[in-house]
């Protein structure tokens, strides 16, 4: 763990929320239900079945901005495997069709061909999140799976896998770019704006994601890989 971490064990785990309630969504992906009264961050966890050791690595990761943090720590793969798959639920069943539909509302797809720029971009660029997002589902955390059977997947390596991480993102900036500056003057304002700042968060959220799993995935199965090796010589 990191020698400073903001949150431990013994901490309540409504105080968690009422600190930062980005740490819902952290709790939804570990499956960790709403209802836990004035218990503990280890008791919660424990009740859910999740690794408390694997949920402070990944709360305290993310509220310190990615700052002090060991890449040493030691994690659940099986519990962190279940946060990223939960977390690509989240993005691509909720979190942008929420967006689109509240674009759809908003442009109205009238005869604007700004609108229809917007939308065309917004859709482009899901479709590259849920490329990269089947990759790592189809792909990666199979391989993952199988290394912690103890198995071996070809020449593949997860260093593969952390050099798609770096560019989903061009046509969202070119997107929140053309609303800012271009917005159709026929727009529900409010409801755009409210669009608009679902796509900056939801911006942020990926890059944390895509941090997260360059930061804590990719060590501990480069980790297990190494003793794999180290078995079979």
């Amino acid at each position: 763990m990191t020698k400073e971490q903001k949150y431990n064990h013994s901490d309540k785990m409504v105080s968690l929320i009422a600190d930062d309630y980005r740490l819902i969504q952290v709790m939804s992906r570990f499956g960790i239900p709403m209802g836990f009264g004035d218990k503990s961050v280890a008791e919660v966890c424990t009740d859910a079945g999740v690794d408390t050791d694997t949920f402070l690595t990944v709360v305290n990761f993310m509220i310190d901005g990615f700052n002090n943090f060991n890449a040493s720590s030691e994690v659940s793969i099986e519990s962190l495997l279940l946060f990223l798959r939960q977390s690509h639920v989240y993005f691509l069943e909720y979190c942008l069709p929420a967006i689109r539909r509240k674009l759809l509302d908003s442009i109205k797809m009238k005869s604007s061909d700004v609108s229809f720029l917007i939308l065309k971009l917004f859709d482009e660029y899901v479709q590259e999140v849920t490329t990269h997002m089947n990759y790592e589902d189809e792909t990666v955390f199979k391989y993952v799976s199988s290394i912690l059977d103890g198995k071996t997947s070809g020449n593949y390596r997860i260093t593969t896998y952390s050099d798609h991480h770096e560019q989903v993102g061009s046509k969202l900036k070119e997107l929140k770019n053309i609303i800012i500056k271009y917005c159709p003057p026929d727009a529900n304002t409010n409801l755009l704006n409210a669009a608009l700042y679902d796509i900056y968060r939801c911006e942020e959220e990926l890059e944390s994601h895509c941090r997260l799993e360059d930061c804590l995935l990719v060590p501990a199965i480069m980790k297990l890989e190494e003793q794999n090796n180290s078995d079979k010589n």
